[in-house]
């Protein structure tokens, strides 16, 4: 009997031991098993511990110095899922849809920006297409005309533009003949009809230099702005990710200034008076909804005398909805004071009035009306469209104009709104010194490397008063500057120096496809951005989205800073190539800083 009974107690141990041996190795399983998974790894599990190609990377976190030096940094970074090889974070509709996110559709609310909240964004690296040409790059100026197909894989605008010479498709490569919904014949022509119609000289629409920037709206693939290059003219081709999917990839694929959004219910990022001319072809916009806000909009970004030019397709013309629109678009910018300047068959252009005087004249109650004298114009991060009418400063109301000389002079000629960021003429010509030197030394870093065609479309994240893009008039690229939202004040420099830019708040994903950039340049943003307590490895992850393969970055900033992003280089794919110096101080240094210059590695999944 007490045998029997030995052997049950033996036979329980046995069992209860097989037991906890089976749960050690299922939770040993369950633990290593990601590591095996696709785009997974465990030294890059998400900080919540769930699922890494749904999470964020390590952070907000803040570091001092020493933290930095010695927070122990991930072997590897994991590769997305295809699926994600063209995903825009912000501009996500899956995302929206998944987040149940109430928005008013006939506002145009889900093309805007909804950023993942930290649970939900990735931290793995975006995956090319499958056929990617990396050795054989397309570029500018023949990037102008054709792209590879495998680059972006999306045939489909062809094939429904067929009829408008957007695109075609010719082997394996994908052409642009220059064409749009009211210039089938060619962007190049109609620019040159824009300009008779305004009698300027010479037909060249940048009028002796006078009308440098120009706001593209509904751009399509930005043929429109790929031609005014050679007027000596820079456009911001811009476009919602709609129905027309990759429009805005291909532009930027092609080497043309653009970027994505829409005209929605927020203002567009860009400051009051920036613009010397906004189009609009056909680009399907309901100008007349909720008392012409989105006119008034345009009406915020367009400098004193600027010009809207609308067109569409000659068969609207006898159409009586759309003769009904254009009655009631006239009257609504009669009483904004616009002026008709020219018309001619389906394209009519308008000019805004030059000073407050016409505003001052109109009837007690006219609508809409005028904007509060406390309303900051240039206020625009996440900033609701208003339905009123901004006015001009009293400067600006005496002297009829922005103040502004003709390009290429403008460039370096200090514009009358610095007063208003408290920067003096002699600074900002020191500044102007300062980054020309500063770009000849990164050029000197990286003269073995590079070819001088290389590169076409550059960021500069941390723009300031624009000196870097200035630096490179003379090369063949043109410069996204980016003014952090701390310091948005100051991108109304960078255009009235003629030059492009946006407000972007760099805690969250930039409004770009994936593979957009060749260079991105990055002075003093980690510094900024850890201050702020948001995550340094976030943002390398999304550089790294943005980057195309081959491509460099340059950051500029703090010694401990670029020591943790070196020991970084490895895990991100960014060591095909890099220098790292210690730069000579100036006026602009705040402290101590040093100069990373890194290549990305050519991979695929």
């Amino acid at each position: 009997m007490r045998q029997k009974s030995d052997q049950l107690r033996s036979s329980k141990l046995i069992t209860y031991l097989l037991l906890i041996v089976i749960l050690f190795l299922g939770l040993l399983c369950l633990y290593y098993g990601s590591s095996f998974a696709p785009g997974s790894d465990p030294e890059f599990l998400r900080r919540d511990g769930s699922d890494p190609v749904l999470g964020s990377l390590p952070g907000p976190q803040h570091f001092d110095d020493d933290s930095l030096q010695n927070l122990e940094l991930p072997r590897t970074i994991p590769i997305c899922d295809m699926k994600y090889s063209e995903l825009i974070p912000c501009l996500d509709r899956e995302l929206i849809y998944q987040m149940r996110l109430k928005l008013n559709l006939s506002l145009m609310e889900h093309y805007e920006r909804h950023c993942p909240p930290p649970q939900r964004r990735l931290n793995c690296l975006i995956p090319p297409p499958a056929g990617y040409k990396f050795q054989i790059p397309i570029r500018w100026p023949e990037s102008r005309d054709e792209v590879w197909k495998a680059n972006i894989p999306h045939t489909h605008l062809a094939s429904e533009k067929s009829d408008q010479n957007w695109m075609v498709v010719k082997g394996d490569k994908i052409n642009f003949p220059g064409g749009g919904t009211h210039f089938h014949y060619g962007a190049d022509k109609y620019i040159v009809s824009l300009a008779r119609m305004l009698k300027f000289p010479n037909d060249k629409l940048h009028n002796g230099g006078n009308l440098r920037n120009v706001l593209d709206v509904g751009c399509g693939v930005a043929s429109f702005g790929a031609y005014l290059l050679q007027h000596s003219t820079i456009a911001m081709s811009l476009a919602p990710n709609d129905v027309h999917e990759n429009q805005i990839q291909f532009a930027l694929e092609r080497g043309i200034p653009s970027t994505l959004g829409v005209l929605g219910t927020k203002r567009l990022p860009y400051p009051s008076r920036s613009f010397d001319l906004a189009h609009c072809s056909r680009c399907r916009i309901d100008w007349l909804q909720r008392d012409g806000i989105l006119l008034l909009e345009l009406d915020r970004v367009l400098r004193p005398g600027g010009y809207f030019a609308y067109s569409s397709p000659e068969a609207y013309a006898k159409d009586p909805e759309n003769l009904r629109i254009g009655n009631a678009m006239h009257d609504l910018l009669k009483r904004m004071c616009w002026r008709v300047a020219s018309k001619k068959d389906q394209t009519v252009i308008w000019q805004k009035p030059t000073s407050n005087g016409c505003y001052l004249k109109r009837e007690p109650g006219t609508q809409p009306p005028l904007c509060s004298t406390e309303d900051d114009a240039d206020g625009v991060w996440n900033v609701q469209m208003k339905a009123c009418i901004s006015q001009y400063s009293a400067q600006m109301h005496r002297e009829k104009g922005a103040g502004l000389v003709p390009w290429p002079q403008r460039l370096i000629t200090p514009p009358p709104r610095l007063e208003d960021i408290g920067v003096s003429p002699e600074e900002f010509h020191e500044d102007t010194r300062i980054w020309k030197f500063r770009v000849n030394e990164y050029w000197k870093q990286m003269k073995s490397v590079v070819r001088k065609s290389y590169f076409r479309n550059v960021m500069d994240m941390n723009a300031n008063l624009g000196g870097f893009a200035a630096a490179l008039k003379d090369t063949d690229v043109w410069v996204m500057n980016v003014a952090p939202v701390t310091i948005s004040a100051r991108l109304k420099i960078i255009y009235d120096r003629g030059l492009i830019g946006t407000v972007h708040d760099w805690c969250e994903s930039f409004s770009t496809y994936p593979r957009t950039y060749d260079l991105l340049h990055a002075w003093a943003v980690f510094s900024e951005l850890e201050e702020r307590g948001c995550s340094t490895e976030d943002l390398l992850v999304e550089m790294d989205r943005i980057l195309r393969p081959e491509a460099f970055v340059i950051i500029r900033d703090k010694p401990s800073i670029i020591s943790y992003i070196q020991k970084s280089l490895p895990a991100l794919k960014w060591d095909r190539w890099v220098s790292e110096v210690e730069p000579s101080t100036d006026a602009l240094s705040v402290s101590e800083e040093r100069v990373l210059i890194a290549r990305k590695k050519l991979w695929s999944d």
